[in-house]
């Protein structure tokens, strides 16, 4: 059998690699996508009840429209938009299959799989930055009590509950634990809820930590985890809090191994960001591209669907115009 060599093959099956797929097809490329979980992994593995910061037509992608009542589209309306992209491009995708190495030689790609090999004359890394938590590195962080995800609140209902962080995700687990009737204890780095928490967010829970229903510790972080307890270093000293369920909800970033290991030059500053052409989207690696949020590095806050949606149509268009 005469092997495949694809014009672009894209990793990470969420909306920015979809797109991809979408102006590849669009322009007649021999294309695939290539997706280690399910269609639009990342989306399906946020907490069931999130709403996004984003509008509806922010998150449209294909020039399909993305109808939704509410004001703001939830998780649930966001994979129902998804799959329907799906169904109206019938786009070139393999689900559940993880791809471990990208290596060129030659000038053409080689792509191992753990599932097959391919070979491609452009790659386009769109894998997101939702799969490896930005762990604290403290004792007992390994416990199973501590999870770095948050589904849903009704685990965690009439429970002793630490949540670690102030960002979008910490700020919605506390206030959903609370209201399903957790004792909650926020446990802040900084003295004050993020200023990029959802706006109509932020004043609910500030004003149920003022009241008191909430409890808060600024200027502190974890030091150590036990099975019942946690000691916070705090400007008061070390104190204890009882915790029967640690939620480390501290961010989470990109996989950079995964683009060393295909030549990707990775700054050594604070920010790691990958080293790629702006206008082009093209890589220190010729016919190697990134696109959506693994393009910001550690500035997982950079690149959203809404801002990153353009980088399709300038991978492709780079791509045709060689």
């Amino acid at each position: 059998m005469e092997e495949v060599i694809y014009d672009l093959i894209i990793i990470g099956g969420g909306p920015i690699g979809m797109a991809c797929g979408i102006e590849a097809q669009r322009k007649g490329l021999n294309y695939i996508i290539i997706e280690k979980g399910a269609l639009v992994n990342s989306l399906f593995n946020y907490p069931l009840y999130m709403t996004f910061f984003s509008t509806a037509e922010r998150l449209e992608i294909g020039g399909v429209p993305f109808s939704c009542i509410a004001p703001k589209p939830g998780r649930q309306e966001a994979l129902e938009y998804y799959r329907n992209i799906q169904r109206h491009f019938n786009l070139n995708i393999n689900l559940f299959e993880k791809v471990d190495r990208v290596d060129k030689s030659n000038g053409v790609f080689s792509l191992k799989t753990t599932k097959a090999d391919y070979t491609s004359k452009n790659v386009v890394i769109a894998t997101g930055f939702y799969d490896i938590p930005m762990y604290m590195e403290v004792p007992g962080e390994n416990l199973p009590h501590v999870r770095h995800y948050y589904k849903e609140a009704h685990e965690y209902a009439f429970r002793k509950v630490v949540v670690v962080g102030a960002n979008n995700s910490s700020v919605d687990a506390a206030l959903e634990c609370y209201r399903k009737g957790a004792d909650v204890t926020m446990v802040i780095r900084k003295g004050e809820i993020n200023d990029r928490v959802k706006y109509w967010v932020k004043p609910d829970v500030e004003n149920r930590i003022a009241e008191g229903s909430i409890k808060a510790h600024f200027y502190s972080e974890i030091i150590e985890i036990n099975e019942k307890e946690v000691i916070i270093n705090s400007p008061d000293g070390e104190i204890l809090v009882e915790a029967d369920f640690v939620l480390a909800l501290t961010g989470y970033r990109p996989d950079l191994e995964f683009l060393k290991a295909a030549g990707v030059e990775i700054s050594e500053g604070i920010n790691r960001t990958p080293n790629y052409n702006p206008e082009t989207m093209e890589t220190n690696v010729k016919g190697l591209y990134l696109a959506g949020v693994v393009c910001g590095g550690l500035e997982t806050h950079k690149w959203f669907i809404e801002n990153s949606r353009v980088h399709a149509r300038m991978i492709v268009g780079d791509i045709l115009s060689k």
